[in-house]
C-alpha cells in the first residue's frame, strides 16, 4: 500500500498549512486539550527553539501515533555506510571513480549506500558525509530517518518515490530531493534500480544563497522549490510476514527497533520543516559576457553556512547547460588550487573540462591546494576555438560538493575497484610552450 501524493506546494523555507482530512489542522493554536479526529500533536524542530524568527524551523504534525511509540533500538551493521573519516592519512593525489556497480543481489536504499569520504562528524555539528547509492529494490515494511544530518539526494540513474512522514517526493535524474535530519521515510523505485549521490550535512541547514549584486532574480528561484501537500498511511502491523522496521542513523552508527505501525501517519501539518524537491534545469545560470571566466560561486543551488560570514560548511554548485561567449578568454574551467575541496558528480552528459573518463555516475575528488582543471584535450581544444562564435554547452549536469574543511576519503573509496588509478595521466599531455625571448 503506498500513499499517494496529492501534488505539491511552492517555495523555500516557507511557512506551509495542509491536511489530507478536512479539519484535522487546529484553528488559532498548535496543542489544542484534543485534536480533531483523534490525532496527536507532535512538534519536530530542525533549530533551536531560540533561533532568530529568519532561521527557525519547525513544524506540527498532527498523526495517527507519535513517534515514541516503537520498540527498543539495537545496533545493526551496514559497513559500507559509515562516519569513519580518519580511518588512514589524506593523500593530497587527485582522485577519481568510475560509477559505483548496481548490486547483483536484492538491495534496498539504505542498504545500498556506500560511504566516499566526508569531514566533520555529527557530535560536533560541523562538515558533511559524502556518500553514493545503488539500489535494485523497494523499502518494504522498513522506514529510516538520519538524526545526523541533512540529506541532499542527487539521482543519476532511476526515479525515486521517497514517501515522508509530511508527504511524497517523487524525484529523477536532473531533480534533488531535500529531506530534513529526523524526518523517517522509505524509498521505492519506479524503475526497478536507481543510483545516485548523497551529500549528508552535519552543520546547519541548507539555505538559498544571498544575491549581492547579482540583484533579486537568478540562480535557484525559492517558487522552483516544492514541498508536497500532506499524505498519509494507516497501515498496522506486517509486511510480508514479518513486523515493520525502523532504520535511525545516530552518531554515525544505524539502529533498527520493530515498530507496529507504518510511522508515516501524519494527516496534517504546518510549519517551515519539509522536505522538498527541486528541478535543477530550471536553475537561472549567471556567466560572462565580456571576459574571463567568473568564479564557479556563481553556480550555487543550496549552501550550508558556517560559523565564518561568506564561508560555506558545504555549498551545493551544478555546471548545468549554457552558452559561453566571453573574449579573449580561456572558456572551460581554468587551472586552479583551491583552499577548499571539491567532490564532483557527473549526472548526465560530459562535463566541459574533462574530454573523457569522467562518466554519468562516477566521482571526483580534489582536495585543498590540490592542483587540478581540463584535461590535455580540453585545453587543446579551447586554446584554439575560435572565439569569434559563442560556445553552447548543451548536454550536461555536473555538480560539486564543496567543503571549507578537507574532504577524507574512506579507506573503501580509496581501495575501490572501480577507482580510477590513472586518473593523473589525464593531465599528462599537456605540452610545454614557453620560449623565452632572445636578445
Amino acid at each position: 500500500m503506498a500513499i499517494d501524493g496529492n501534488g505539491y506546494q511552492s517555495g523555500f523555507g516557507n511557512e506551509f498549512a495542509t491536511e489530507a482530512v478536512a479539519g484535522s489542522l487546529p484553528v488559532g493554536r498548535n496543542s489544542p486539550q484534543r485534536v480533531a479526529h483523534g490525532l496527536y500533536a507532535e512538534q519536530v524542530s530542525g533549530t533551536a527553539f531560540t533561533a532568530p524568527r529568519h532561521s527557525n524551523r519547525r513544524s506540527w504534525l498532527y498523526r495517527i501515533r507519535p513517534a515514541a511509540m516503537h520498540g527498543p533500538f539495537s545496533r545493526i551493521d551496514q559497513p559500507r555506510f559509515h562516519n569513519r573519516f580518519d580511518e588512514a592519512p589524506v593523500s593530497p593525489d587527485q582522485m577519481r571513480w568510475d560509477p559505483l556497480p548496481m548490486p547483483e543481489s536484492p538491495c534496498d536504499f539504505v542498504d545500498g549506500l556506500y560511504t566516499m569520504a566526508g569531514n566533520g562528524g555529527p557530535a560536533a555539528q560541523v562538515g558533511m558525509g559524502v556518500h553514493l547509492y545503488a539500489a535494485n529494490r523497494d523499502m518494504d515494511g522498513r522506514f529510516f530517518y538520519d538524526a545526523d544530518g541533512e540529506l541532499l539526494i542527487v539521482p543519476q540513474l532511476g526515479r525515486l518515490h521517497i514517501e515522508t512522514e509530511l508527504g511524497v517526493l517523487d524525484v529523477e535524474p536532473q531533480q534533488i530531493a531535500l529531506i530534513p535530519r529526523g524526518l523517517r521515510f522509505r524509498v521505492s523505485l519506479p524503475d526497478g534500480q536507481a543510483r545516485g549521490y548523497v551529500c549528508e550535512n552535519f552543520g546547519a541547514m541548507f539555505k538559498l544563497p544571498d544575491l549581492g549584486p547579482i540583484g533579486s532574480n537568478g540562480l535557484a528561484n525559492p517558487r522552483d522549490f516544492e514541498t508536497p501537500h500532506a499524505a498519509y498511511e494507516d497501515r498496522e502491523g506486517a509486511a510480508v510476514g514479518k513486523d515493520f522496521e525502523l532504520v535511525a542513523k545516530f552518531q554515525g552508527h544505524l539502529w533498527r527497533a520493530d515498530i507496529g505501525h507504518s510511522p508515516l501517519d501524519v494527516v496534517a501539518w504546518h510549519g517551515s520543516y519539509a522536505p522538498c524537491r527541486y528541478d535543477l534545469r530550471r536553475f537561472n545560470t549567471i556567466g560572462s559576457i565580456s571576459y574571463d571566466h567568473p568564479d564557479p560561486s556563481i553556480f550555487l543551488v543550496l549552501h550550508s553556512p558556517s560559523d565564518s560570514e561568506g564561508v560555506s560548511n558545504i555549498d551545493f554548485v551544478i555546471f548545468p547547460p549554457r552558452w559561453l561567449v566571453a573574449q579573449d578568454t580561456f572558456r572551460p574551467p581554468w587551472f586552479h588550487r583551491n583552499i577548499a575541496s571539491e567532490f564532483m558528480g557527473l549526472v548526465h552528459g560530459a562535463y566541459d573540462a574533462k574530454a573523457e573518463g569522467f562518466a554519468p555516475g562516477g566521482a571526483s575528488l580534489h582536495n585543498s591546494m590540490t592542483g587540478h582543471g581540463p584535461d590535455a584535450a580540453t585545453f587543446d581544444k579551447a586554446s584554439a576555438s575560435d572565439l569569434s562564435k559563442p560556445d553552447v554547452i548543451t548536454d550536461t549536469m555536473a555538480f560539486m560538493f564543496e567543503s571549507r574543511a578537507v574532504i577524507r576519503p574512506t579507506v573503501q573509496a580509496v581501495e575501490a575497484a572501480h577507482r580510477q588509478r590513472n586518473y593523473q595521466a589525464c593531465w599528462s599531455g599537456l605540452r610545454k610552450h614557453f620560449v623565452a625571448p632572445t636578445g
